[in-house]
């Protein structure tokens, strides 16, 4: 009777914690904002973070870039910020994306020495030093971002 009543609390406890990972996982997902439906008007610079594999010697970063801005960008890096699973700043490093024609998608990829990508839990748009678009802050104010990959990515 006890090794009955120890069993259900073993399966009881095994299925809470899978409940607990779920809700973590549902709820990192549901911080990622959706794509721009195609055809749509909006004006936004889509930054989607695509891939994160691991090197030798650090991360590689995949970022795919679509400039919907009605305007081209001769120049555009962000500030960026990787958090660790105790949410605490790891890294924070300048990324130069370069030139975005309009109504163009661009695909980059990044090596980040001494970072390793199963560390990085949570990164962040802190800021965008250079803007070389239709305004200053276009980079920002009309940023949306979104993450293929289990980490989320805010813009």
């Amino acid at each position: 009777m006890r090794a009955l009543a120890r069993q259900k609390r073993q399966v009881a406890a095994s299925l809470f914690g899978l409940l607990g990972f779920v809700l973590s996982e549902s709820a990192a997902m549901s911080q990622t904002q959706s794509p721009v439906s195609p055809g749509s008007t909006e004006q936004v610079l889509e930054v989607e973070l695509n891939a994160l594999g691991q090197l030798q010697n650090g991360c590689a970063a995949t970022f795919v870039l679509t400039n919907r801005l009605g305007a081209p960008i001769r120049k555009v890096s962000y500030e960026l910020a990787f958090f660790n699973d105790k949410n605490v700043v790891d890294k924070i490093t300048t990324i130069d994306f370069g030139e975005i024609p309009q109504d163009k998608t661009r695909v980059r990829k990044f090596n980040l020495p001494n970072v390793t990508c199963a560390g990085v839990k949570r990164i962040v748009v802190n800021d965008a030093p250079a803007c070389d678009g239709p305004s200053a802050r276009a980079c920002l104010d009309m940023l949306r971002t979104r993450s293929q990959v289990s980490v989320p990515f805010e813009g």
